[in-house]
């Protein structure tokens, strides 16, 4: 009898090493694949985002792979219409930042009798310009991987929104009967709330960009264009996004004069309060909401495992986890 609950035990052991090792090559494999599921998780939280506009015009007896096409086809034609005409002046603000920026931080380091000159600063500035032209094949080969990238990401949702059945219907093949149901249920409320996220994100970017610029603009503040652009492109950073926005601006406030920086702290937190109390319950009262210290952890695990995307992807990420997690311990 003894003999026969050792020999339990030892298989029980060998199992749970197997179990142990397949876990382990499963997260070595994970980690050497992690830009190809970060690229295909992008895809689908496009996906999920216009999922709702191509169904909309497909009550219209337009064909689904030719309502998809007009959406791309509209969403390119919105961005160019915003984006080209500003180029030219955006250059030039911005290039005036770049050449202003470290007189600015100078002026303020003098202030608080820190000897650091703002010819130093403009040395390092240059030091790390060279260095990054030196690698200018390095800088093409990054960038043109970034568009290859991002026509990919336009091309896997294409065909998610357009195989959106086949997908799932294959997908299925890996649950059992009983459990089907609860996992098309479970895939219908991740996209709901990925989809809402993502369209969520954009709204309040373009808005606390919109209200950045107006609020820059009429207090006649420089550099008020790409200082709203930094903005806007933040906010898709929870939590700390909007206040790493506001450094640069008081940056620039502080060197003129400390009244001004004191107006600019004023200007960003009305924007951080309008954002909070208005925009947010109106725009992402569909989205996900987390515990800020949450959201802090969870960016700062996500920075550290796989950088700005990291970042940017982990609330996505984790709100798909809880849905899941919730709906497995249903009945």
């Amino acid at each position: 009898m003894e003999a026969v609950e050792n020999s339990i035990k030892n298989i029980i052991i060998k199992n749970q090493i197997v179990v142990a090792l397949l876990l382990i090559v499963l997260g070595w494999f994970i980690i050497q694949i992690k830009e190809i599921l970060i690229l295909f998780f992008i895809s689908y939280i496009l996906m999920a985002a216009l999922k709702p506009y191509v169904s909309y015009l497909t009550k219209f007896k337009i064909p689904r792979t030719v309502a998809i096409a007009l959406l791309y086809v509209f969403t390119l034609g919105v961005v160019v219409l915003l984006i080209v005409p500003i180029i030219p002046f955006f250059s030039s603000q911005i290039s005036s930042l770049i050449v202003s920026f470290p007189k600015y931080l100078d002026d303020i380091l003098h202030a608080l009798r820190i000897n650091i000159q703002a010819s130093q600063m403009q040395e390092f500035l240059t030091s790390q310009f060279d260095t990054i032209t030196s690698n200018a094949f390095a800088v093409t080969g990054a960038i043109l991987g970034s568009i290859f990238s991002l026509f990919l990401v336009f091309v896997v949702s294409f065909y998610l929104m357009q195989d959106e059945n086949r997908v799932k219907k294959e997908l299925m093949l890996l649950f059992p009967k009983k459990d089907k149901e609860k996992a098309l249920s479970t895939m219908a409320m991740i996209e709901e709330k990925l989809g809402a996220w993502f369209r969520g994100q954009l709204v309040l970017c373009f808005t606390i960009g919109l209200l950045t610029w107006i609020a820059l603009t009429v207090i006649s503040f420089p550099f008020a264009l790409p200082l709203a652009l930094l903005a806007g492109l933040l906010e898709i950073v929870p939590t700390i996004g909007p206040i790493l926005s506001a450094v640069p601006a008081v940056i620039v406030a502080l060197s003129i004069s400390p009244g001004l920086a004191f107006t600019i702290i004023i200007i960003y937190i009305v924007i951080q309060m309008i954002e909070n109390n208005v925009l947010v319950p109106k725009v992402m009262q569909k989205a996900v909401g987390l515990n800020p210290i949450v959201i802090i952890l969870a960016i700062t695990i996500g920075a550290k495992l796989l950088g700005l995307m990291g970042a940017l992807l982990c609330i996505p990420f984790i709100s798909m986890i809880i849905i899941i997690i919730k709906n497995m311990r249903k009945d």
